[in-house]
Formats: structure tokens, sequence, C-alpha cells
């Protein structure tokens, strides 16, 4: 085995453009792993855990750019690093748009070149971030704040700071936002409308969406807060700013919420506020149960109240859909039940949405076997081995677990790939169940990423998917529909309703 590493002094990517570059190099032949990240004392623990962590890296500075290779031969290594110069070299002339004009390198630069910009997405390492931050606020920016590894304390003095200021921060760890129809980071095209969002998730932001979308209705804002905003340390300050933002939004007639449970002062907060509003406001706190009709059990259902108000119609008549829907995947499970081999009795969920893995563990309360996760929620216990599925198992491969030294599993197809092979050659697996997530930022090819992996796996066991995004995405929800459709696959319109078919088949089964 060898590896082989090069440092680029001063040469800084974005996390997405790299996860790319690592996903590329990663395909090729004779490449056993690779990494392209920066300097920092994080992505050096990242490379140390992947073997890849070569004593020239060791001094590296935050701005500098590490490409580790672990191949099987001098010859694929060499290659390798020769490539990803390339690929790099080919990302930096697109961002650029092929263009040789001036390109700013500071904040400053930047507004200079584009004075009327009011909003600045920050992708820095995250102990430069709050204060690329701060000043983006200082001068009137909105921050989106792609960033992780930023602390509480920072992230409470920005957001405090902007409210002063009555500006957004959205983040830090905010991977979704649909502001003004420009879809921000991972996002999907959508129409335009009236239903605006605040989303403490950015997959559940991208779900709620899309159906919108997909049902006809749109997207005034959508507003990501990032998952820390609605804890006690922060105190939904972001949250409850969108959600005043949207309240006095014109064009918003509609209002969802989406997020964990958030805690119990900001949700006494939450309330208060919008007990004011007099615009509807759908919620979906994942995993509290629904005390009044505006709440919603699923990231669907919440998505078809927000339509139902959009066209004046009453919710009860979203209620009496989806119990009509929920009679229809009986009927489907039971003949897809009675395809299962003898002895095929469990459920394996590999999710790249950890939002869509919780959700499948609040609708999986009493599910025959019991359940198992790596991120358990609800009645689910924690999976012992990360490597072997028990009984009935849902795993969110987006899990710091999963991702070391690799690209988000929403990229990087490779680790639930050879996962999927594992669990269709289990004798005890009925359904393998799948999220797969389409838009900006997303794998720009699923289809064939999967198409050959689930045919092999549907020819022994049900699968069982579905699709997130939209026709209008890079990727064509249609058409990544059809091709797994044609693999062999049960393709459902949302996370829900495939969780929901699933399990009653397992039900049916009775593990």
């Amino acid at each position: 085995m060898v590896v082989k590493g090069v440092i680029k002094k001063g040469a800084y990517f974005d996390s997405v453009a790299l996860m790319n570059v690592g996903r590329e190099l990663s395909a090729r032949d004779g490449v056993v792993d690779a990494a392209v990240v920066m300097g920092t004392k994080e992505n050096k623990g990242i490379l140390a855990n992947s073997s890849l962590l070569l004593n020239e890296f060791k001094n590296a500075a935050d701005t500098d750019l590490l490409i580790g290779i672990k191949a099987k031969t001098q010859a694929a290594a060499e290659s390798a690093v020769k490539a990803a110069e390339e690929l790099l070299a080919a990302t930096r002339k697109q961002a650029s748009g092929g263009s040789e004009d001036f390109k700013p390198m500071s904040l400053a630069g930047a507004l200079e070149k584009i004075p009327d910009a009011n909003l600045a997405l920050i992708s820095v390492a995250g102990r430069y971030a709050a204060g690329e931050a701060m000043k983006a606020l200082a001068g009137g920016l909105h921050v989106m704040l792609f960033s992780d590894n930023v602390s509480i304390e920072d992230e409470k003095e920005l957001k405090q700071f902007a409210r002063k200021k009555g500006l957004l921060v959205m983040g830090p760890d905010c991977g979704t936002a649909i502001i003004n129809g420009v879809p921000l980071a991972f996002a999907n095209v959508v129409n335009r409308g009236d239903i605006g969002v605040v989303a403490a998730s950015g997959t559940g932001c991208q779900e709620v969406t899309s159906i919108i979308s997909n049902e006809g209705c749109g997207i005034s804002q959508a507003i990501g807060t990032g998952g820390r905003d609605v804890k006690k340390d922060i105190g939904g300050i972001m949250f409850i700013e969108s959600l005043k933002a949207l309240a006095a939004d014109k064009d918003t007639r509609v209002i969802l919420l989406v997020s964990k449970p958030p805690h119990e002062t900001v949700m006494r907060e939450i309330r208060k506020i919008t007990s004011k509003i007099r615009k509807p406001v759908v919620s979906m706190f994942l995993g509290a149960a629904p005390t009044d009709p505006l709440m919603a059990l699923t990231l669907e259902e919440a998505a078809l109240k927000a339509v139902a108000l959009s066209r004046g119609r009453k919710v009860k008549d979203v209620e009496r859909q989806l119990a009509e829907s929920d009679a229809a995947l009986r009927d489907q499970a039971k003949v897809l039940s009675k395809r299962c081999k003898k002895g095929q009795k469990y459920l394996r969920g590999l999710f790249s949405g950890g939002t869509f893995c919780t959700e499948a563990q609040i609708l999986y309360q009493k599910l025959p076997g019991g359940l198992y996760a790596n991120a358990p929620a609800g009645s689910a216990k924690r999976l012992k081995n990360l490597q072997k599925s028990q009984k009935n198992t849902v795993i969110d491969l987006g899990e710091d677990e999963f991702t070391v030294g690799r690209p988000h599993p929403m990229i990087d197809f490779s680790l639930r790939n050879r996962r999927i092979a594992q669990e269709a050659s289990d004798p005890e697996t009925a359904v393998i169940l799948l999220d797969v997530v389409l838009g900006y930022g997303s794998n720009m090819d699923p289809a064939v990423e999967l198409k050959n992996v689930v045919a092999k796996a549907a020819k022994k066991v049900q699968v069982i998917c579905s699709v997130t995004g939209t026709d209008r995405d890079p990727q064509n929800r249609r058409k990544v529909q059809q091709v797994l459709q044609q693999a062999g696959a049960v393709v459902m319109p949302t996370n829900a309703a495939a969780c929901r078919l699933a399990g009653y088949i397992i039900e049916n089964l009775g593990a």
C-alpha cells in the first residue's frame, strides 16, 4: 500500500468543492482512500483516523490545502495526485465562470465589487467563521453560516448582535436556505409562492419545500437557522426572528415551522409569538405529538397542511387524504410482503439525511422485533456494532462515525452502496429502505450511482425509497425515480410514505 500527500500553501477551497474532488479521487482505479481537506486541527484528526496524516502535514496551517492518497501502487498514487490538481484547477475555473477578472480575497474586496450585496454565505474553517460572520453583520449583511465547529458562545454573540441590527444569521452548520427564490447550499429548485418556512433542519427543509413545490404551490422564503438555535443555550434567537420576519412579509400568507422539539423555554416563546400572528402557522416539531390541527407528525403532513391553507382549504382535508393514502399503503404492503422469502423479517434503513432517519424512528415506535439505530430517537435502542445490523435497524450515514475522512453520503454513495449489498445478502433482511436527496450540492447523478446495486438487491429483498427534490433540480426527480423503478425499487413520493410502507411490510411478516 502506498500513501502519498501534497501540500498546497494558501490554496483555499470550500468544503463542498473539496468533498466532490475527494469523491472523484476515491472512485479511481487503484485508489483505496483519498482525502482533500484544509489543514485545520479537526481535519488533521480526520486524516489521522484514515491513516492519511503524513509527517509533512502535521505543521500545515489552516489555510493550507492537504491532498492525501492511499493507493495500491506508486503509479496509482501519483496518477491520483495529478488528477487531484487537475480537478481543483477545474473547480477554481468553474467557480470564477472561466473569467480571469479580479477575484476578491476578502469580504471587503467582494463588497467593493458588489456594493449592493445584502447577504454573505460563509464557508471557512470553524475557528475563522465567527470572525468573518461578525464582519459581514457589521457591514449590514445577513449571514448564512455554512461552517460548523463554531462555538456556542460565538453563535450566541453573533445572533444577539444580528438581532439588534435587524439582520439574520442562518447557522452555523446551516446547510439549506431559499432566499428570494435562490437555492443556497444544499437546496432544491422550487416554485415561488406564498408559503414561508423556518427550519432548524436542512433535510427537513428540503423535504417540505420540495413537497410543496411538487404539489403545485411555492415558497416565499425558506430560512434555515442551524440545529442548535432552538436549544436552551441559544434560546431560539434566529428561529424567533425568522418567524417574525415571515409574519411581516407581505408575500408570505402561510408559515411552516420545522425542527426537532425546541427547549421548553424556546417553545413557550414560539407559542407566545404565533398566538399573535394572524397568518396560519403550521408546525412540525419532530417527535412531538400534535396537540392541535395545525401541528403535524411528519414532514409530509406539515407540507400538505401548508399547501391546503395556501389554497384556502381546511387542514381536515389533508387528514382525510393521508388516511386514504395510509389505507392504500397497507394494501400495497400486503402484496409486497407475500413476495418475501422464508426467514426474511427485518427492515434495514440506510439514510443520508439525519432528519429522515429520525422521522423513521418516530414512525417505528412499535415495530415487531424492536428497533436499533446509531443515533437513537424515541423507543429505538443504540446499535452495538455500526458495521452489523441488529433485527430492525435504521442508520444515519451522515453521522460523524461514517463521514470521517470521506464526503457526506448525499455526495458520495460508495459507503451506502456497500452497505446495501451487505444487507441484501443477510437472509433475515426483508426490506431495505433508502432516501435519495437531490438538489444543489448533492450527488449530480444518483441514478447511475444506485441503479446497479439496487437492481442486485431487489432480486433478493424489497427495496423501498423516497426521492426528495423536484423535476427542475439538476438531477431531475422524475428521471431518477424512473431509473430506480426500472432497477426494481418501489419509489414513494415522500420519506414518510416510504417509511410507512416498509413498516407495514414488517408488521405483516410479524417478526
